[in-house]
């Protein structure tokens, strides 16, 4: 970062992940968009005059290789993070690399690795992971307002037909990398106790994906959590933790928006409402850029030990189900 202290972030890939990335960009004074890669260059100008980039790059490597760019935005699909991430560490880039972190553990593994060998800044793009939401759920937790907590039910579904980026093998499809890992990560944002047993099923397509899942988990305090994700359905969404004196009700696991707060029988106490976003992506920029000025090879937000749990969460899924990838024989 150079003394005016904006962190100028370069994105690779420009989907409409890319595009909401550059929206919160734009919102963000302590950040910049500076920089678009697409593996068609006529698509990464196209990008760069509509969100008013500084630079556009037909090739990965282009943008990498610019060292006006402070972080590493990776946001092609989860399919193709391993090996643009891997050259930009190799360069000494920050990375910010999106959910689903990689295609699998051993990927994630090698990438965690590399980044410590290197003592390069990396993080996962979990966006829930970075908000607000996160710390009014753990006060009001750790506050005992609803008690000591027994259950979570968490669901996200969504509609998708036939996208090929769930659908295909190559792509490393499927509800679980997509959808599921937002579920996961609900869980053990709040409640990172060992997981004792790990149950689920899944509904397949044609082409071998999970369609939809349901996941039980019986945690070492003695919490059991119920989980489901879809990409074939539309979803209400919400997240309950349930305890001995009330519950939470998290509006949105996706984007929490409001947090309701009951007592027993279900008695309304109180809605929280989360601060205005941006578009709630900004969080996760704004503490990769703090990171960076504090010295940290990892966001404290989301740090490489919970990564690896989750990939390796969601291998023993797949796993259980059946659904492989190409990417998990090489």
């Amino acid at each position: 970062m150079k003394q005016d202290g904006i962190m100028r972030v370069g994105i690779v890939g420009a989907g409409w992940i890319a595009e909401k990335a550059a929206i919160t960009l734009r919102g963000i004074a302590e950040c910049e968009g500076y920089a678009i890669a697409s593996r068609s260059l006529e698509k990464a100008q196209a990008f760069a005059e509509e969100w008013g980039f500084a630079k556009a790059y037909g090739s990965y490597s282009e943008l990498i290789a610019d060292a006006e760019v402070d972080l590493v935005y990776v946001a092609t699909p989860h399919s193709h993070h391993f090996d643009v991430t891997r050259e930009a560490l190799l360069t000494g880039k920050p990375c910010l690399v999106e959910k689903a972190f990689m295609a699998n553990h051993r990927q994630a593994l090698e990438i965690v690795e590399l980044a410590h060998k290197e003592k390069v800044f990396l993080a996962e793009a979990i966006w829930t992971r970075y908000q607000p939401v996160v710390a009014i759920v753990r006060d009001i937790i750790s506050q005992g307002r609803i008690g000591t907590p027994r259950l979570v039910t968490a669901t996200l579904g969504y509609s998708m037909g036939e996208k090929p980026r769930i659908m295909r093998p190559d792509l490393c499809g499927g509800a679980l990398l997509d959808l599921g890992v937002y579920a996961l990560n609900f869980v053990r944002m709040f409640f990172p106790s060992d997981i004792v047993s790990m149950e689920g099923q899944c509904v397949k397509s044609q082409t071998g994906m999970d369609l939809t899942n349901t996941i039980s988990l019986v945690l070492a305090n003695g919490m059991v959590c119920n989980l489901q994700s879809s990409a074939a359905c539309v979803g209400d969404n919400i997240g309950v933790i349930a305890g001995t004196d009330g519950n939470i009700i998290i509006d949105n696991i996706n984007n929490p928006q409001k947090v309701t707060v009951n007592t027993h029988n279900r008695v309304f106490v109180e809605d929280i409402h989360v601060p205005q976003q941006v578009t709630g992506y900004e969080y996760q920029f704004i503490a990769c850029r703090q990171a960076l000025l504090d010295g940290l090879l990892e966001p404290r937000e989301m740090p490489h030990e919970e990564t690896l749990y989750i990939m390796q969460l969601m291998d023993s899924l797949r796993k259980k189900w059946g659904v492989r990838y190409p990417k998990d024989d090489n």
